[in-house]
């Protein structure tokens, strides 16, 4: 059974940081790209970043320079880096894998974030 786990989501003022932690279980972890996605209240889920199998890694332009994301295979975690947060950051964060040799696709429950002063 594959479990996709996210933890690391709080409460923070703008300005802040935050680390979330995606930890994935019952997948061999280096076949699959892991990326961050973020819904806000009313709007759709959006891509937030993406890291592939080689360890490159992609970012929406709302987030560059401010998230980093990365990844340790031996502990089949990626964890995703969030620097000088904004309020417009506030979203529910959800980890997704993704198989680069099938279609095989696995999603979190989600971590909510809230960027306020």
């Amino acid at each position: 059974q594959v479990q996709v786990v996210e933890s690391g989501g709080g409460v923070v003022q703008p300005g802040g940081s935050l680390t979330l932690s995606c930890v994935v279980r019952g997948i061999v972890f280096s076949l699959y790209n892991i990326n961050w996605y973020r819904q806000a209240p009313g709007k759709q889920r959006e891509l937030v970043a993406r890291i592939i199998r080689s360890g490159d890694t992609s970012y929406a332009d709302a987030v560059k320079g401010r998230f980093a994301i990365s990844r340790d295979n031996t502990k089949a975690t990626v964890f995703l880096q969030m620097n000088s947060l904004r309020p417009e950051d506030t979203a529910v964060y959800f980890c997704n894998a993704a198989s680069s040799v099938s279609t095989n696709t696995y999603w979190g429950q989600g971590t909510q974030v809230t960027v306020s002063s």
